[in-house]
């Protein structure tokens, strides 16, 4: 392993190792809130998993506000769970 010997390259590495363990719960908590959602609508269905849902999309918001994720990946992964939440209330009727 390279050890920086700039002043400047030392703090990158220090910014660098703090940024990555913050994205890490960042996506660690998104993805326990989609997980979360998609338990609640397979056992519930798509009127009791309102709330995981509503809680998916803004962990979803979050990273990509913060900029962990992109905004159109924020995008397709909210309209993944929207078209699971409408798939299975469609089922439900």
């Amino acid at each position: 392993m390279l050890v920086p010997n700039i002043k400047s390259a030392k703090k990158r590495v220090r910014t660098s190792r703090v940024r990555a363990l913050r994205n890490a719960s960042v996506k660690s908590f998104v993805k326990t809130a989609v997980r979360r959602c998609n338990e609640a609508l397979a056992e519930q269905g798509a009127d009791g998993a309102t709330q995981q849902l509503n809680r998916a999309m803004s962990a979803i918001d979050r990273a990509a506000k913060k900029g962990v994720i992109h905004k159109n990946q924020a995008s397709r992964r909210k309209s993944r769970l929207a078209r699971k939440a409408n798939a299975a209330r469609a089922a439900a009727e």
